[in-house]
């Protein structure tokens, strides 16, 4: 079994990362979903859908949340989401780096890919002095 991957996003930032990380890596080596929360969404039926789309990944090990910004609505969704049953981790500040290095250690723990993602996304921002 593996940890699902769930990106909650504010719309637009989320739905491409899938099909980009398949295509860079050939394949998606953990079940992987997005759920973009609308600027004026309801915030009880974003919660249903959106546990929905924590179900869709979950495969037992728990989902690792990624969300694009800290504080905002769906940062504030997925703690919500991280506390009505199944073992879930949220990370803010989604990025490609982060989310490539999650996936290339598909055999980490849920905690462990939580850590993994704060890394791939801290070390895949470089200052270019070019």
């Amino acid at each position: 079994m593996n940890v699902g991957i769930l990106l909650l996003t504010h719309p637009g930032a989320g739905a491409h990362y899938a099909p980009l990380v398949e295509r860079l890596l050939g394949h998606l080596p953990l079940p992987l979903d997005h759920f973009e929360v609308g600027f004026d969404s309801d915030q009880e039926r974003a919660l249903v859908d959106a546990s929905a789309a924590l179900r869709h990944v979950d495969r037992g090990e728990g989902v690792l949340i990624l969300t694009d910004l800290y504080g905002a609505s769906p940062s504030n969704l997925a703690a919500r989401l991280a506390r009505i049953g199944t073992p879930a981790r949220r990370v803010s500040g989604l990025n490609l780096p982060m989310l490539l290095r999650v996936c290339n250690y598909p055999e980490q723990t849920l905690d462990e890919l939580a850590l993994t993602a704060v890394a791939g996304g801290k070390t895949g921002v470089v200052l270019d002095h070019a």
